[in-house]
């Protein structure tokens, strides 16, 4: 029905940055709440910023300051900016979705999650 694809993970050094991708596809009538969230070896799941349909965004604290996450709706895509990263932001990153399908069902929809890895 719908699938999400993040893309734009890597290796990257201590203060350096990234730009996470996350695109929709299938039967999208509207993208609504999507939260990127990330998860370390041996960690719990944690939310690090999300974004409403009206564009309003709330981020973790580890984030704020230094991720930015925004969303384009004309491509069914969101956006996770990661700038000044730190070796404690190393975890796969996720992207998750409210979703209304075009037969007005509404679903949640995670995507399968992209490596960011920040060397010291």
């Amino acid at each position: 029905q719908v699938h999400l694809v993040e893309s734009g993970g890597g290796l990257v050094q201590a203060g350096g940055s990234l730009r996470l991708s996350c695109a929709a596809s299938g039967s999208i009538f509207s993208i609504n709440r999507v939260g990127w969230y990330r998860q370390a070896p041996g960690k719990q799941r944690e939310l690090v910023a999300q974004i409403t349909t009206g564009g309003s965004t709330n981020y973790a604290d580890s984030a704020k300051g230094r991720f930015t996450i925004s969303r384009d709706n004309a491509k069914n895509a969101v956006y996770l900016q990661l700038n000044s990263l730190k070796p404690e932001d190393t975890a796969v990153y996720y992207c998750n979705a409210e979703v209304t399908l075009t037969s007005r069902a509404l679903i949640i929809v995670q995507g399968q999650g992209t490596q960011v890895t920040v060397s010291s």
